[in-house]
This record gives C-alpha cells, structure tokens and sequence, in this order.
C-alpha cells in the first residue's frame, strides 16, 4: 500500500516531460481563502519553513509539491559504505549528502539543501512568469522534497482566492483565480483540501463553496478548520469539528497555525507542533487525538493511498487505451524518409489506388454523409441527368402557329395537298437541339466529383501524402490537369451525339411507328375529301380568307416577314389545320421519345469512356510519369515542419505511455488491499 503514492510520483515525472494533460492523476488539491492559513497547513506537513511569506496574496503559481520519504542521512551513509544496513534502493538515493533537500523541475540537476534557497527559487520563478506585482500565472512549478520526516504525499497548492485586485493584477482577478482552481479540483481523481479559518463563518467559506461545486456529494473533500487558537474569547470550534455545523463526508480536522510572531521570531516548527498539541489538550480534549498537523499528514496519506487504489483501475484502462490511440497515430504519421524513389512510388500508387476505388466504391474510408465517387456518379446519370430529360416536354415551346408557320414555309408558293415532310424535320430538329444543354450539364457535374474525390483521397485515404505538401499539391495539379484536357474531348463526343440525331432524321426507324399510323390516317382522310368536293372547297375559300386575317397585309415597301407579323389569338383553326398540326405533333412527340431515349443512354457511356475510365486507366502512368523525376524527388519528399514535430511529440508521448503502463504493472493486485 505504501508504494502506491510514489508510483503516482513516477507517473507525474514521466508525464511532466512529455506535457500530458489527458492524464489526470490522483492527487491532492489545496483550496482556501487568501491568508486562510494554507501555506501554514503545508509547512507543518513538510516541518520546514520554505513557501514565500508577506502580505496580501502571496501564492501566485500553482505549486505541485511531492513529498518523498527517504531514510536518514545516516543510515544512506552506511548502505554506501556497504555496512549491510537492508534498505529500500528508491529510499537510499546515493550521493545526496543530506539530511533534507529539495529540487525543481526546471532546475535540472540542482539540488537545495538550504529551505531559505528554496523559498527564494519559488519568488524567483513566480516572477519570472507572473511578473514582480501581485500578477498570478496558471502555469505550475513542480517541487519534490525529500526528508525522513515527511509521509508520502502528492499536493497542490493553489493562489488563495480574492475578491479585489491589487497591483497589476487584472480587473477580473477573482474570476481567473476560481477558474485556475476549478481546473485543478474538477479533475476527478483528485482530493479537495478546503482550509477555512476558525475564526470566520464556515457558511461563508469559499473553499467550500467551490468544492461543493465540483464534488456535489463530497466524496473527496476534506476539511481543514484553521487558526483555532485566534477564536473569540467564550467560543470554539467544537460544533464545526463534530461536523453539527457543515457536515463534510472524508472528515473535518483542526489544526493551529503559527502566528507572525511566531514566523518573525523563527519560532521553529518542532515547537509550534508542541504547543499546538497542548492546545488541543486544553481546549479540544475529546478531539486531541483526532485533530492537529501530524493527524491531518497521517489522515491525507491515508486518504490518498486508498483514493489511488480506486482510482488505479480506471488510470490503467485510460493509460491503455491512449497507448493505442497514439501508437496509431504514430503509425499515420510513417517513417522518416529514407528511399526517395520508393517511397515516392509508394504514395503515387496508393493514391491513384484509393481514387480508383473511391469511384469503384471499394474504399476503405465510405462516406457515411453524403454520396461520394461512383456512387454520385450513379447518381447524376439517372436521378439529375435523368430526371432533367424528362422533364422536358416534347412539344415544349412549339405552339400550333409555329406548326402551321412551319408548313407553309415547306411548300414554297403552292399550297400542298399533303403534309410536307421537311416541316417535320425541321421542327424536330429543334426539339431534339435542346436535349445538348443538360447533356453537357451532365458532364460538368461529373468531372466537379472527379475534383472532389482528389480532396477525398487526400483527406481520409492516403495520411500518409499530408506528410509532404508540396508532393500533395503535386499530385493534385497532375490530377487536375488530366481532367482539364480530357473534359473538352468528352463536350466534344457529347456534343457529336446530339450532332449525330441532328445530321439524319431516321423515319424507317423500326420504333418510329408512328409514322405509319399518321401516314394510313392522311390517305384514309384524303380518300374522303375526294368524295366531299364541296366540302373541300368550302375549306380551300376559308383557307384562301385566312391568311389576311392571320398573318396581316404587309405595308407597301415592306418585306414580309411571316414569323413576326402579329396574328390574332383568338384565330380558329380550319379542321384540315387541325388535321395536319397533330400529325406533326404526333410526329415530333414520337421521334423526340426516340432521340431522348438514346441521349440518355449514350451520354452516360460517353462520359463513362472519354472522362471517368480514362482518369481511372492512365492517372497512375500520368502521375508517375509527371512526379517521378530524379530532380523532384528531394524536392517533393520533404516534409511539413507540423508533421515531423508532431511525430516525435507523438512518439514522446507513446514512449511516456509505455513507461507508465510498465509502473502500473508493478503494483502486484497484493499491493491494492
């Protein structure tokens, strides 16, 4: 059991030299009010005089401070000179010629034999970050100090908390002060020390108060009663000890502290521990044996030790699993560079693998948010690229003017007795003319997710390539320019397909049948106007009226312009303009299906072929052959001055880990109970 404190002592060293914050040792947190007696409380625990004295506030660092048991000066001296005295090898601590001394974590090497030096080191390195006038600075000072006199323990000594800010101390001081403090106790696995004098109201107590902020059912807080002896003449502290007033579950203890006098005269702390005994005797006779400085070491310690053993499980756990969460972080971050070429080859191959397997939908890391690769691909092709074509109308911007304009402009000067088949193809033309737009449309969203997956790779797929920018912004460009110079040869082939429905309009073509319908519908319809003569020609002198009231006289001088003449809305068509309208409506309506259709079906494959199974075919050969020159290779391997320090603070870390999981490992289950 009593190696369990110093075990969270190596754990401290070995996490203090990589900085860890993740891991949050057990460990006890000393709160009170400024001039609430703390830095009194810690001396008695040491038995020396060595915390910086003065007025005001006067602990402006957080002051980790270990103690560390180790045996007599004389009994080291004689297990040096091989007298066969049995001690432990962590207590002996050869060559430290000392009864008592201390060190400083940043003070390497440099041993304090003089607790005055102490003191002054701790002023020294005080100001040195928090400035000569009351400034505070969160940033810690670790001190050990090793004497035969002291019990194992590991505490923390924080500023006192206050309410005005004196010097150049900011305005809002208090805050910062409980901001520090809350820091430091809300870690769970630490003990809360709140020391409130005697001599105040301990409902008032802001040690309490922030305590109970953090450690709501008080599992780990103890409370210190100081300055008994400077109570009002007729009262005492009994009430508050037995716990009537503010009961507080790990225990309240009472201690009496040194007064200025007693400070000024280096009345020594031999003493002080002397008289502070007989006090109790005389005022607390019930409570002497459970309340002064060496009742309140011997109660931390034991406190401390089993607040380890519970702790020590979880700590284990959380040590472990950060051992693999850095050794894979190690492990993204790859070795220092040692063969260019292959290293080189290495990368290039694995990001053109990864991109093809992103559009292939093969790659490790799968989206989870949105669609990626092929699959957006897929995506374009029948649901944007798809949905968009049917949307458009076959007849859509062709009104029955247009038609008829359409005809009329067919036959010349006669009047036709059929339905001429250039009006057809002329305005099926124009129909199929507006299937080129969301084509093209389709193959720029396409080529946009070819870009977007080169981010993809970079990001999740290949850390490694992070390692190198200019190697990374390399192959981006190379990528980048592929797609570049293949995305206007596929406009162009897209472009050909729409050309191609254009160049020959296919009426024998064998899903156009339509067209046989419309034709055996014209002769059945023209057989029947041959009998209806007069009928007929009732029709041709409406016809031969029409044209003045639906298309105008042009103006003497004037050209005629048919199509921009202005026509009557409210014109009613002859039955034989019906008759041929919706025949070409027909006509175009059923082609127009036909031509859209095979759009749908060709522009995928096309893009397929030209742009995406180009990329994926030739971006291994084009990167390696852009990328893999003698002259680049030192150049685009040099990694990222971010990464090659993370790298070795990573592996500091993992190293630190390793240590510490073996320290734990050496707590037998025999030393837990």
């Amino acid at each position: 059991m009593e190696t369990l404190i110093p075990t969270i002592n190596r754990l401290q060293e070995v996490f203090l030299t990589v900085g860890a914050e993740s891991i949050q040792l057990p460990q006890i947190v000393v709160v009170g009010s400024q001039s609430s007696g703390k830095s009194s409380v810690l001396e008695s625990l040491v038995g020396r005089d060595f915390l910086p004295r003065g007025s005001g506030i006067v602990t402006r660092r957080p002051l980790v401070l270990q103690l560390i048991n180790v045996s007599p000066l004389q009994d080291r001296l004689k297990i040096e000179n091989g007298n066969g005295v049995k001690l432990n090898v962590q207590n002996s601590y050869p060559g430290v010629k000392a009864e008592e001394w201390g060190t400083f974590l940043h003070c390497k090497n440099q041993i304090f034999s003089d607790f005055q030096e102490i003191r002054r080191e701790i002023e020294a390195e005080t100001e040195r970050s928090s400035g000569d006038n009351k400034g505070i600075s969160p940033e810690p000072i670790y001190l050990k100090i090793y004497s035969p006199k002291v019990m194992n323990l590991t505490l923390v000594d924080l500023p006192g908390i206050t309410k005005v800010p004196v010097g150049d101390q900011p305005e809002d001081i208090e805050n910062q002060v409980q901001e520090m403090i809350l820091s430091f106790i809300s870690n769970p696995n630490s003990l809360i020390l709140a020391v409130s004098p005697a001599n105040s109201d301990l409902a008032t107590s802001d040690a309490l108060k922030l305590a109970r902020e953090v450690d709501t059912d008080g599992r780990r807080t103890l409370l210190v009663v100081s300055k008994l002896d400077l109570m009002d003449a007729g009262t005492d502290a009994l009430e508050v000890l037995l716990g009537r007033v503010i009961p507080v579950r790990l225990g309240i203890i009472g201690v009496v502290n040194r007064s200025q006098h007693d400070i000024n005269t280096q009345k020594s702390l031999e003493d002080s521990i002397r008289d502070e005994q007989a006090f109790l005797q005389r005022h607390y006779p019930s409570l002497a044996s459970r309340a002064g400085s060496r009742y309140l070491a011997k109660t931390l310690s034991r406190l401390l030790m089993h607040h380890i053993r519970d702790c020590l499980p979880d700590l284990k756990t959380r040590v472990t699993v950060l051992s693999s969460q850095y050794q894979a972080r190690l492990n993204s971050y790859g070795q220092p560079v040692e063969d260019h070429s292959a290293t080189l080859l290495q990368i290039v191959t694995k990001f053109a693998s990864d991109y093809c397997n992103t559009i292939e939908g093969t790659a490790r890391y799968i989206q989870t948010t949105e669609l990626c690769g092929g699959a957006r691909m897929c995506y374009i092709f029948h649901e944007t690229f798809g949905r968009t074509l049917q949307s458009i109308d076959p007849l859509g911007g062709l009104t029955e003017l247009d038609i008829l304009t359409a005809i009329r402009n067919a036959t010349g000067p006669r009047p036709a007795l059929f339905v001429p088949e250039v009006s057809f193809e002329l305005l099926v033309k124009r129909q199929i003319k507006r299937l080129e737009e969301p084509s093209l449309r389709c193959v720029e969203l396409v080529h946009e997710e070819l870009q977007r997956i080169i981010q993809h790779c970079s990001s999740y797929s290949t850390q490694e390539l992070l390692r190198f920018p200019k190697l990374h912004d390399s192959i981006v460009e190379v990528v980048t320019g592929l797609l570049r110079k293949r995305l206007p040869i596929t406009n162009d082939m897209v472009h050909n397909l729409v050309a191609i429905e254009l160049a020959y309009i296919n009426t024998k073509h064998p899903d156009f049948t339509d067209a046989a319908q419309v034709s055996a519908t014209v002769n059945s319809q023209q057989a029947e106007g041959l009998d209806g003569g007069k009928r007929w020609k009732n029709e041709k002198v409406a016809e031969e009226k029409a044209p003045a009231a639906a298309f105008g006289s042009p103006s003497k001088g004037q050209a005629i312009n048919l199509l921009d003449t202005a026509v009557p809305v409210a014109r009613k068509l002859s039955s034989r303009e019906q008759r041929d309208c919706e025949v070409i409506q027909r006509l175009i309506k059923c082609y127009f299906l036909i031509v859209r259709k095979s759009i749908q079906d060709s522009v995928p494959k096309t893009v397929m072929h030209f742009l995406v199974n180009f990329v994926k075919e030739h971006l291994q050969s084009e990167l390696v052959g852009q990328l893999y020159k003698q002259q680049l290779l030192q150049e685009l391997l040099i990694e990222s001055q971010d990464t090659a320090q993370q790298r070795t603070e990573v592996a500091q870390m993992l190293e630190a880990l390793k240590k510490a999981n073996n320290i734990i490992s050496e707590i037998r289950e025999t030393h837990l109970w």
